[in-house]
Parts: C-alpha cells; structure tokens; sequence
C-alpha cells in the first residue's frame, strides 16, 4: 500500500457526536462516511487525513486502516500484522507504541496480543532494515491501533500523534476540564451558529467559550500543533504547506464576540485569560467576575452553554441539591426567551433544577457518562416544582 488511490480511515470521537463528526468529514470531501460508536469511516487520498486532523473540531484521532484479516488465535494475529510492509511507512528510528481494543475477541489475554503484535512489527523491521524501532508508551512518533471484532483484527496507523482535543492552546486548567472537542461538539448539538449571543456562566477555565471563539473566527483548530503524519515516510509537504496557509488566510480578524463567560473563580478566570491570550484572540470573548444566580443577560435572547459542577463528595452533593434549585430559579427569572444547555454528570440534576428538559442527549467527556440538557427558558411555564418534589 502507497499513498496513492484511495485510502480507509476511521476517526474517532467522544460518544455521542458521531452525527456531528460525520457531517464535518463529509464537508471536507470525505467520501463513504459512515458513523458507528464511537467514530465515523471514511475514505478518500491519503493528504485528506492531513485535513482531517487539521480542521475537525468534534475528532479525537485520525486513524489510517492498513490492514484487516481474519483470525482465530494469538498466532494469527502475529500473521496478519507480520505481512504488512511497516518499513514502507515509517523508519526503525522512529519509537513506537501499541494499543488495542477489543469487542467479543475469543483471545484470553488482550496484554500477550498487545506484545504479539509489537513483536510482529519487530520482526518485520529486522527482516527488511536489520533493526527494529525501540518502544515508547509515553510520547512515541508512531502509534499502531488494533481492533479485535469476533473473527477480524483489523490495523491502523495513527496519524494524530497526540490526541486532536489537544489543540496547543491550553497554558491554564482548573480540575477535569471539558475536553475541547467535547466543548466544540456540544456547540454543534446546540444549533449555535456564530452571531448568536452565547453565555457560559459557570466557564472556569474558558474551554466552551474558547471553542466558540475559534469557530466564530474561522480558526481551524489544529493550526496551532504538531501531527504524526508528519512523521511517515511519504508525507507530502508541500500539500500540507498549502493546507495551512489557506486555513491561515481565511482565519478571521479578532474583533469583541458576541461570547461572554463567567465564573466566582478568579483564578478560573485567569486560567481563561491565559488560554485566551495564547492564542491571541483575548479580545473575542467577554469574562466577568459574577455569581451565575446573579447574572442578567447580555442579550435579550441567545444561547447558554455550561457545564456546572457536579458532587462526588457528600458535602459537594449536600451543596448542590441547594444549588441546582436556585439555578433554576436565575435561568427562568432572568433568561426568558434564551435556550440553556446543561451538561450534567449529575443524576440528581434534572430532578432538582426544576425545569423541563425538552431534549436529553448522553455524551462522554472521557470515560465519564454525561446528560447533555436542553431547556427552552419561557418566562411562567418551565418550572415542573411537583413532579421535582414526586422524584426527589
């Protein structure tokens, strides 16, 4: 296999955005897109994985098949990886890691394939150059991905590196922040289009606002990093220079946004500053210092994102069953004939905000399963306070 003709990939993305991911890889000439858990397949030449990583805002990796084979033992699955010409792709200088996943695998030990696998593409290297590239688990130059179905083991390249929601941006983070391409993602479930005001008011360190930011301003959110794909043998740099500068031309000229965060955190507040500032958009967005109950609204209508804290602790849990209550209260008291998301990891959430949701939509923020809630803020009719108290 070459980089030429057409290629298969799958991108990966948080659970629960696959439409969303679907949609941008299609914008960007994807041909066969499909989406299934956890990602979305596609197809095209291979310089359209430089596109990919370069301006998906919803993916977390970028993977290129190079290969699939059935397969019903440990020594089958040495096979499989063992004839695929590796030094074709990358040098036996460069360090490796290898990962995989499994779904109703028949294998015992997941670990002993994991090392089969690397041996395989050991083995290759030594057969073909005389050496063999060294291993690397915490920052290699190449990642190797396998997935085991029932009867395949199917073998990827991983042309990201570093996962895609790592833009290069993020100087400050208070404690398990959003992922951003979660941030961006939930942008586009919204309906939120640039133009539209929008309000975080819980933003600690800025990861919604910052995404809204980018997005407004046509900034492609890989400009600012570094890609695996840099690393392969045939990378092409020419093309990837003219990707870049065109996504470079069209960025727009930072002005103030209709985007305003807030948060009680000073310190939060500065980490969003700081996030801002390094990618020299500070003044796209607005941060004030305020108490979400206390907010009014910048607009007379918009949309609210957020993702308020949520207990893990019994006294953090004490603490918001009196909080989620007033929140309700300020939404519906000060922002009638808005819309507010809510991302929530909080079950207790919807039966304390006192509100309708009139959308639920479970997403992942990592490993952590998620509520994304929509409610329509109309002023007199939102408030459900006896189904609340019958759920309580």
């Amino acid at each position: 296999m070459t980089a030429a003709g057409s290629h298969s990939f799958f991108a990966t993305c948080p659970r629960g955005l696959e439409s969303v991911l679907a949609r941008e890889l299609a914008a960007l000439g994807a041909r066969e897109v499909a989406s299934s858990e956890g990602g979305a397949r596609f197809a095209g030449a291979f310089p359209l994985c430089y596109a990919a990583n370069l301006e998906s805002r919803v993916a977390s990796r970028v993977l290129w098949r190079v290969g699939a084979s059935p397969y019903r033992n440990e020594d089958e699955v040495y096979a499989a990886a063992r004839a695929l010409p590796w030094p074709r792709w990358f040098s036996p200088e460069h360090t490796i890691r290898v990962a995989l996943t499994a779904i109703r695998s028949p294998l015992r030990s997941l670990d002993f394939t994991t090392l089969r696998i690397k041996d395989a593409v050991c083995d290759r290297f030594r057969a073909e150059c005389g050496r063999r590239p060294s291993v690397d688990t915490r920052a290699p130059d190449i990642r190797i991905h396998a997935f085991l179905d029932a009867r395949e083991v199917m073998l990827y390249l991983d042309t990201s590196g570093e996962a895609l929601f790592k833009r290069g941006y993020r100087r400050q983070a208070g404690e398990a922040p959003l992922r951003e391409n979660l941030a961006a993602g939930i942008l586009s479930l919204a309906g939120w289009a640039p133009g539209t005001p929008l309000l975080d008011p819980m933003c600690g360190s800025g990861t919604i606002v910052i995404e809204a930011a980018l997005t407004a301003l046509d900034i492609a959110p890989g400009l600012a990093r570094a890609f695996a794909f840099e690393k392969l043998s045939h990378f092409d740099a020419a093309v990837w220079r003219e990707l870049k500068r065109r996504a470079q031309a069209r960025r727009k000229a930072v002005r103030p946004l209709s985007i305003w965060g807030s948060d009680t955190s000073r310190a939060a507040l500065d980490d969003a500053r700081v996030n801002l500032a390094s990618l020299g958009i500070e003044r796209a967005v607005t941060l004030v210092h305020a108490n979400a109950l206390d907010l009014s609204p910048p607009a007379p209508a918009g949309t609210i994102i957020t993702n308020p804290p949520y207990g893990v602790r019994l006294d953090q849990q004490q603490k918001l069953a009196v909080f989620y209550p007033r929140l309700g209260d300020a939404l519906k008291r000060n922002f009638a004939g808005w819309t507010a998301y809510v991302l929530s990891a909080d079950a207790q959430l919807p039966k304390l905000i006192g509100l309708k949701a009139s959308r639920r939509t479970p997403l992942y923020n990592g490993a952590l399963e998620c509520r994304l809630y929509e409610y329509r803020l109309v002023a007199g009719s939102m408030r459900r306070v006896k189904a609340a108290r019958r759920e309580e």
